[in-house]
């Protein structure tokens, strides 16, 4: 039997129309992620659109601090093991939030899609829900910024080569 990935997205804010495609986009960085993790089991995954002012909530409420970010991971393992759910066998990894204004400034800032953004975001929170971190910096910053490139580019999503664009582009 095949393994299967179940991604439920939802949108709680309504600053930022999200645009057509970025749920399967959500769901495509999921599945890729995993396939190169070589995660052989189901899963199940949930993904967050919140504003600022809701991911500042969530970072005051479990981080302690009181400001905004881009995303936030909260993996559901216990003794790191997975919650499995009783009624699917599926392995729940965890909660993926997303603050869409955060990306649409981001996406600017470095210069690219609003869809790469998101799916960079995406792909980081996944490698933090299988186990990832790179809050000690170093060695494990490196191989997971490493990981994030290479799922990204194999979907098609490399990053810019520069993260401004030229006046003349514009005219093209």
């Amino acid at each position: 039997m095949k393994e299967k990935i179940k991604v439920v997205i939802s949108n709680d804010q309504k600053k930022v129309k999200i645009p057509t495609g970025i749920r399967l986009l959500v769901r495509r960085c999921c599945n890729a992620v995993l396939a190169y993790e070589k995660f052989s089991e189901s899963a199940e995954i949930s993904v967050v659109f919140v504003d600022d002012e809701g991911i500042k909530k969530l970072n005051r409420e479990y981080r302690n601090i009181d400001e905004s970010t881009d995303v936030l991971s909260f993996p559901l393992t216990v003794n790191g093991e997975f919650e499995i759910n009783q009624d699917t066998g599926a392995r729940i990894l965890g909660d993926i939030v997303i603050s869409v204004e955060t990306a649409v400034r981001q996406s600017k800032e470095y210069g690219h899609s609003l869809q790469r953004e998101i799916a960079f975001l995406t792909v980081h929170s996944m490698l933090h829900l299988l186990g990832y971190d790179h809050t000690d910096g170093g060695l494990q910053t490196v191989r997971m910024r490493e990981k994030e490139e290479l799922v990204l580019t194999n979907m098609g999503l490399k990053r810019n080569d520069s993260y401004y664009i030229e006046e003349d582009e514009h005219k093209r």
